[in-house]
């Protein structure tokens, strides 16, 4: 995905921050363990929310200590392996994957180039992960390409765009049974997968413009989108809203603290960040600090 979906770390409990860590960590590990050492390198924190949300209410958050390529000597507390985290890693490839061939498609030959070459080094672990998850796979390329659809139209509804994204992270829920948590589940991925795709339209803003590539912002607000801020953050608070809400009808778990944080902390954090032009700058002073 996008590196959006983090908690505000300074408000989390300190055993709320062990337990995050450990199901960051425990994604890497099944990833390494299903894929190899590639897809583990591509690993970002939205893919940890996600199997957070997939987790069954009745699971603990039951940590060992392992070994580490970043943390050799000493390992790091891990979460223990788990349908939920076998699902976000399978899920979190497919996801790379398209997330790399839609950037070959954007940025054209020499800018796509990295792009290229990582979704060719990707593709044996897309396979497989297709294999394992077709329903979600088939999900995914069925939206994108009606997004692509929509962008080639240059159509002004941003509602019909973020929809069709949103739809993917509706579809990473897989069916369990129970109706009503499934339903729950999906709507919870549905508004989360809306607002990032907002979120990243207002933060690619600038880039469009110079670029004079597709962005629906750009088209649904002629006069410049930055006239409708606040029209904006209206939407991406009822999305928000609507999130939190479908998560309360989850049945929770031991992730309700972690997965509230994002919620309610974490992500206003990273839209006021994107909004005020501060997300790009703190990121990359992350990358300098290898956080």
């Amino acid at each position: 995905m996008f590196g959006y979906v983090v908690p505000l770390r300074g408000e989390l409990k300190v055993r709320e921050l062990d337990a995050y860590q450990g199901v960051y960590c425990g994604l890497c590990h099944t990833l390494g363990r299903r894929y190899g050492f590639l897809p583990r390198l591509l690993l970002n924190y939205d893919y940890a929310f996600l199997a957070m949300v997939l987790a069954h209410p009745d699971e603990g958050v039951d940590l060992e200590r392992r070994r580490c390529v970043a943390c050799p000597l000493r390992g790091k507390r891990v979460c223990t392996a788990r349908p939920g985290l076998d699902t976000a890693a399978d899920e979190s490839v497919i996801l790379t994957y398209w997330k790399l061939r839609d950037s070959v498609a954007d940025r054209g030959f020499f800018r796509g180039l990295p792009a290229r070459v990582l979704s060719l080094l990707l593709r044996p672990s897309y396979r497989k992960a297709a294999r394992r998850r077709p329903e979600f796979d088939r999900q995914t390329v069925s939206c994108l390409e009606e997004l692509r659809g929509l962008e080639a139209d240059k159509s002004p509804s941003m509602d019909r765009t973020a929809d069709t994204f949103a739809r993917i992270l509706a579809a990473a829920a897989p069916a369990t049974g129970d109706r009503d948590r499934d339903r729950a589940q999906a709507q919870l991925l549905y508004h989360i997968g809306r607002w990032i795709y907002l979120v990243d339209a207002w933060d690619d803003l600038e880039e469009d413009r110079a670029a004079g590539r597709y962005n629906p912002l750009l088209l649904r607000f002629p006069d410049g989108p930055e006239a409708h801020r606040e029209e904006i953050r209206l939407t991406l608070t009822h999305s928000l809203n609507l999130a939190i809400s479908a998560w309360n009808l989850t049945g929770a778990g031991a992730w309700n603290g972690v997965v509230l944080n994002i919620l309610c902390l974490g992500l206003p954090m990273v839209e006021e960040a994107v909004f005020t032009g501060q997300w790009r700058r703190r990121k990359k002073e992350n990358r300098e600090n290898v956080l």
